[in-house]
């Protein structure tokens, strides 16, 4: 049977991945996860894509606190308040109108010391609003064993450079595509999975380093194929009908 073998989550989008015991998970996502996003000088949407090593920034949140710590990797920590609001912005998240406000504080200075161009940090107005697609994304270890396998790398094997917020053991290759439409328990939430994900640059970066290590887009294009939309398509999308808790260990059974 399958059963849930790890969870992702970033509380600032594109940084370094933490990977908790449970998680829960509401309507909009896991709390959680994505509760900041970067924006450049001009506004738009910056993250992993355009430069990999936000990969190396440490983030901790703590919401009842309100407080933000990041930590850099010269170890450099930056931490304070995140509950002024600042300006009112909408950020477009590949189509996507996504509302928010700068977050005043040290963040700002820190960030744009380390990406080497202005960057702002921004909460979204609603929760789960900071998520790529859909709140859930999910992936098994075998796909990723499978085209490591394929690809001759182990590079694909080390399945954190997906970036999901679910992996799975306990199942056959490729076997979440086939669950389009189904229904799926994960702990105490209930998850109806929807359509593949298409991925996107981020995947060829290692991720530890955010730097470029292996072509994962052509190994899907070449052992995969495109999918349906003629997208580059690994994992599959979720969305969440019933809210619950979920742990690393617990069976994900279809139902």
């Amino acid at each position: 049977m399958p059963t849930i073998a790890r969870f992702s989550i970033a509380p600032v989008k594109s940084t370094a991945l933490h990977h908790p015991q449970e998680i829960r998970l509401e309507r909009y996502g896991a709390v959680g996860d994505r509760s900041f996003y970067l924006i450049d000088a001009g506004g738009g949407l910056f993250g992993g894509g355009k430069l990999g090593r936000l990969v190396k920034i440490r983030a901790d949140v703590d919401e009842p606190a309100k407080r933000l710590r990041l930590e850099f990797p010269d170890g450099t920590v930056v931490e304070g308040s995140t509950d002024a609001r600042g300006d009112a912005v909408t950020t477009d998240f590949w189509g996507r109108r996504t509302s928010g406000a700068v977050v005043p504080g040290p963040w700002t200075e820190a960030l744009s010391e380390y990406a080497g161009r202005p960057l702002r940090l921004v909460r979204p107005d609603r929760p789960g609003d900071a998520r790529d697609e859909l709140p859930v994304s999910l992936l098994s270890l075998a796909s990723a064993e499978k085209l490591a396998a394929d690809a001759g790398s182990d590079r694909p094997r080390d399945s954190r450079r997906f970036r999901m917020l679910v992996e799975l053991g306990g199942c056959e290759p490729y076997e979440e595509d086939t669950w389009e439409g189904r229904r799926l328990r994960l702990g105490d939430a209930v998850v109806k999975v929807m359509g593949p994900i298409p991925r996107c640059v981020v995947t060829t970066q290692g991720p530890d380093t955010g730097e470029k290590d292996f072509p994962t887009l052509s190994a899907i294009a070449r052992h995969r194929g495109r999918g349906r939309s003629g997208t580059l398509d690994f994992g599959v999308y979720g969305t969440i009908l019933e809210p619950g808790v979920a742990r690393v260990g617990e069976p994900a059974e279809l139902v």
